[in-house]
């Protein structure tokens, strides 16, 4: 076991790990080209068939490829979820630097509606806007990117504290560097490396959470394929045909492991703490 954690934490993860999403993001961009059907074409003559040569994991209950709808299902997934972690960083960014380095009453206002939101868990939060905007992907996205910023800003916030009194920046306030060029040449390159190292671990986060919102019905709505969305659809035939929820769970079960294995090894790498 001793060994097993350290190849897990070491060189070889990160490489198999960062491998193994590279595959990934490859099929999301590639997904139109090969994909070996429409995955929103229905046709009634072919559901639940079983693995075929023409359909290489069958069909599901309205007669539509599952590997296609796998494929697409990557794209909104693991898409989604890249949106939301960028979105949601440049707003941390934004707020946790000019709380961190301006301090007084802007600090205090900002972190104390930091704190409220963090006392509420994430999917309540995101249920409740979604349940106040509606469904849909574009309220999935935005409700998940306003949960999420409150993290980064706090964590950007403790490093640009720990920074601003170092030598380096009092030099560039000395030398008459303006504030946005301290910030924007020496704060933000130092802050930023071990936030993209948290952003593997988040990015499991959100994958999770757009397809529990998904199976809720609340996410991504039909037909458009979707992981969660899928499993959803295929829970009225758990019996008959477990596989049509097995695929996707999998690809998920999967996706957000190599995320969080990569995600670990990085964080023991740099020394950088993830969030609980």
């Amino acid at each position: 076991m001793a060994r097993l954690r350290t190849v897990l934490r070491g060189q070889k993860a990160i490489a198999i790990c960062t491998a193994i999403l590279l595959v990934f993001a490859i099929v999301t961009l590639l997904a139109p080209w090969i994909s070996p059907h429409d995955p929103i074409k229905v046709n009634l003559a072919l559901k639940l068939q079983t693995p075929s040569a023409e359909h290489w994991l069958g069909t599901d209950h309205l007669g539509r490829d599952t590997l296609s709808r796998l494929l697409y299902g990557a794209r909104i997934s693991l898409g989604l979820a890249f949106l939301i972690f960028i979105a949601s960083l440049g707003i941390g960014l934004v707020i946790g630097t000019i709380a961190g380095y301006r301090g007084g009453w802007l600090d205090a206002c900002l972190m104390r509606f930091c704190e409220a939101v963090m006392t509420i868990p994430n999917l309540v939060l995101v249920l409740g806007m979604v349940g106040i905007f509606g469904p849909g992907l574009m309220q999935v996205v935005l409700a998940l990117m306003l949960v999420q910023w409150v993290y980064y800003a706090r964590m950007f916030r403790g490093m640009v504290i720990s920074l601003k009194e170092r030598q380096f920046i009092t030099a560039a306030r000395i030398s008459g560097s303006s504030e946005w060029k301290i910030i924007r040449r020496h704060i933000i390159p130092n802050v930023l490396p071990p936030i993209l190292v948290m952003g593997t671990l988040e990015m499991g986060w959100a994958i999770m959470d757009i397809s529990a919102l998904s199976f809720l019905g609340l996410g991504i709505q039909p037909p458009t394929p979707e992981w969660g969305a899928m499993i959803h659809e295929g829970k009225a035939f758990i019996r008959s045909h477990p596989e049509l929820m097995l695929y996707p769970g999998l690809m998920i079960l999967f996706v957000v492991i190599t995320f969080n294995i990569l995600g670990e090894a990085l964080s023991e790498r740099f020394g950088v703490k993830r969030r609980m």
